[in-house]
């Protein structure tokens, strides 16, 4: 998981660029009637599923030659596609619900910001443990999670171009859930964007607006609360000096805070407790335990991907069957390393 959820470094560059989605069209459904009403979750996608799709619309386990699943275009061009300039760009809500289950909470969305190249089942499982937290503790009703996909001017090796991950990030959510989104924004910039500036974004769209937050039940709106999803090593990193700026840890603690996906084998309260601010803000943070212990990380999959060895089972195959498609993390044809022949001695 540390591959991907990115310590992002400082940058003394204030600058946001916000687009209004009001002003601009979008292949996704954004429509009020086309949303949700209500929160939905992934109990609902097989009843969804079996309503109204063939096995060709799923995230169907077919192999091809060599284990790899066989081509699909066509089943990828069905799942809605963000515009790929800032120009086209609208901020995605299809799947935001209008309203609120049970008004007397506070409802929640929370966003993961990564590199996700490639998005694994990793970074779809954090999402799920973060969701059955956010029940347990029935203080937040969460409404909806977003993947964030840094810009390609993280400048991060082995980055796929910015338009790949979104996509692929697209095609995990929209084909194995009911409640995840892709926003494109931060990807779309022209330069890197602080996380604390990315959190603004998501706050400016869903809270900002004319119609922002969620409409009660007596006609007024409630502010919807954002809050960041990140590994416990991203946490580790705040922790560092000079990867961060306080001013940005104070913003993003003190005005969003954060769910804390637990890392294999580390302490974090033990982490909180050695750093001043942390601890500071530390009812601001949530710890999300994992049960079951998962360390695939995107750096493995693409190193599997560049030796030509499976990836099954460990991404989505609508992700495994899109980095075969565009020839995603492999050796370029004139560095594809052949095995030496074997020496007589052997």
């Amino acid at each position: 998981m540390s591959d991907d959820h990115d310590p992002y470094t400082r940058s003394m560059s204030q600058a946001r660029s916000h687009s209004s989605s009001n002003s601009r069209t979008s292949p996704l459904p954004s429509t009020s009637d086309d949303r949700p009403a209500y929160s939905q979750f992934t109990e609902d996608l097989d009843d969804k599923e079996d309503a109204g799709s063939s096995a060709a619309d799923r995230d169907e386990e077919v192999d091809g030659p060599g284990g790899i699943p066989l081509p699909s275009a066509s089943r990828d061009a069905r799942v809605p596609q963000q515009g790929q300039t800032k120009e086209d760009y609208a901020f995605p809500r299809h799947r935001l619900p209008t309203k609120m289950r049970d008004e007397s909470k506070t409802p929640l969305v929370i966003v993961a910001c990564g590199s996700f190249s490639p998005p694994t089942y990793l970074h779809l499982r954090i999402f799920e443990m973060a969701k059955d937290q956010i029940i347990e503790s029935g203080k937040y009703e969460l409404l909806a999670g977003y993947y964030s996909p840094v810009s390609d001017y993280y400048k991060k090796e082995g980055l796929a171009k910015a338009t790949h991950r979104v996509r692929m990030c697209e095609l995990a959510v929209e084909k194995t859930s009911t409640w995840l989104m892709v926003d494109a924004w931060e990807a779309l910039q022209d330069e890197y964007q602080r996380t604390a500036v990315v959190l603004d974004h998501f706050h400016e769209e869903i809270n900002g607006q004319a119609n922002g937050g969620v409409q009660l039940s007596d006609g007024s709106r409630k502010n919807v609360k954002i809050m960041l999803l990140a590994g416990g090593d991203l946490i580790q990193s705040m922790g560092e000096p000079g990867v961060w700026a306080t001013a940005d840890l104070h913003h993003i603690l003190g005005q969003y805070g954060c769910l804390i996906v637990e890392r294999t084998g580390a302490d974090v309260w033990s982490f909180l407790l050695s750093h001043d601010l942390l601890w500071k803000y530390r009812r601001n943070l949530k710890i999300v335990k994992q049960t079951i212990y998962n360390d695939i990380s995107s750096s493995k999959v693409r190193l599997f991907v560049r030796r030509g060895q499976s990836i099954k089972y460990l991404l989505p195959n609508s992700v495994i069957q899109y980095i075969e498609n565009q020839g995603l993390y492999r050796l370029p044809p004139d560095e594809d390393l052949k095995s030496e022949p074997e020496h007589p001695n052997w």
